[in-house]
């Protein structure tokens, strides 16, 4: 690939979006080049055109914020845990299964227990769980 011809420009529309996506594609192994100088112009490139695809991502594919419920069952499903597993966060069995299933709501020692020990981040918690 010659380095030299790619142009880093905006990204303004799909077309251009996909063209970028096949240069990153294309650029993946840029740091396998053996001579630094290149390596790090090819590196620089492919920073540059990621940045410009994620801002166009960002800006046209919304990725709706996760449910408080769902993101811990995916939570717990990623850390392979069991609700008996979790049940120390809820303040027992019983409120883990009653959160998971919609009929307790979280309290805010819950969410800082969640918060703290599975990652979640408060701002996923506290949303509205409709």
């Amino acid at each position: 690939m010659n380095l030299t011809s790619i142009q880093i420009k905006p990204i303004t529309n799909q077309q251009e979006f996909e063209e970028a996506c096949v240069l990153i594609d294309a650029l993946v192994d840029v740091d396998l080049i053996t001579d630094p100088a290149e390596r790090k112009k090819g590196l620089d490139l492919l920073e540059a055109i990621a940045l410009l695809a994620h801002e166009y991502e960002k800006k046209h594919f919304t990725i709706p914020k996760p449910n408080p419920i769902e993101a811990i069952k995916e939570r717990m499903e990623q850390l392979s845990l069991s609700q008996k597993d979790v049940a120390t966060y809820f303040g027992g069995e019983n409120r883990v299964s009653e959160v998971l299933s919609g009929k307790r709501s979280l309290t805010m020692k819950m969410v800082r227990a969640l918060y703290k020990h599975l990652k979640i981040p408060a701002e996923t918690l506290l949303r509205d769980p409709a």
